[in-house]
């Protein structure tokens, strides 16, 4: 025989759709630079200067429209990581796991904003004009949303994945997808001094993406029912 506890949802909002919204504005992002640009094959900060600079001089808009969308899908993200560590808390969680996730989470969404404020800017005409001044912001813009995200959003999902290993809160495979990924954000850094290690970041974003989505479906959101024990049964 069983004794049904008080069982009580967590008071927040759905990892799943707060994870769906941050990945539709992200792709939304993606194909709103694609579709508005006029012609021009897409650069990174290591193509040639000129190169560089010609691309945000002749496409301003479409600059200006994926930064706004990118810089959309941080919110979604923030709120995630804000969320994911209240659940963990309020199903027991009492470690230092927590507040890493935390701290990756928020520094995360930090980088993703970042990254798309300085594309924006780049959106401006006058500052597209100046090629150092271009080829210093897509850097940073580079930076920020690359190993700065990649680094960052590996702390969030090591700080998630190891505290719900030890609390049994998700999947054993879930848990080492996350901890895989993890690693990959972290070996990212690496792409600082050696370009190759730059593999990591679509790595670490990818896969993310699955993850973040596979831990709002897992994650428990209630506090459930537990089985009576023997004590229990000796008193009733």
């Amino acid at each position: 025989m069983k004794r049904e506890g008080t069982s009580r949802p967590h008071a927040g909002p759905s990892l799943l759709w707060l994870a769906l919204v941050h990945i539709a504005l992200f792709v939304a992002s993606l194909v709103a630079g694609s579709l508005l640009r006029h012609g021009s094959g897409f650069v990174t900060p290591f193509s040639p200067p000129e190169a560089v600079q010609q691309f945000f001089a002749s496409n301003s808009e479409a600059v200006r429209v994926s930064a706004f969308l990118f810089f959309a899908s941080s919110v979604p993200f923030g709120i995630y990581a804000a969320t994911i560590v209240s659940r963990l808390r309020f199903l027991g969680v009492r470690a230092a796991g927590c507040y890493i996730a935390l701290l990756g989470g928020f520094a995360a969404f930090g980088a993703i904003a970042l990254s798309s404020l300085y594309s924006w800017v780049l959106s401006v005409p006058e500052v597209s004009a100046s090629l150092p001044e271009t080829r210093a912001l897509y850097f940073l813009s580079f930076l920020s949303g690359g190993v700065g995200f990649a680094v960052t959003f590996g702390l969030l999902a090591a700080g998630v994945s190891v505290t719900s290993h030890f609390f049994r809160l998700l999947p054993r495979w879930l848990v080492w997808f996350g901890l895989v990924i993890a690693v990959a954000g972290e070996l990212s850094v690496f792409s600082l001094i050696s370009y190759p290690a730059n593999f990591f970041i679509p790595v670490t974003r990818y896969l993310g993406f699955i993850w973040l989505i596979a831990v709002g479906v897992s994650l428990p959101n209630t506090i459930g029912t537990r089985p009576e024990t023997s004590a229990d049964t000796d008193q009733g």
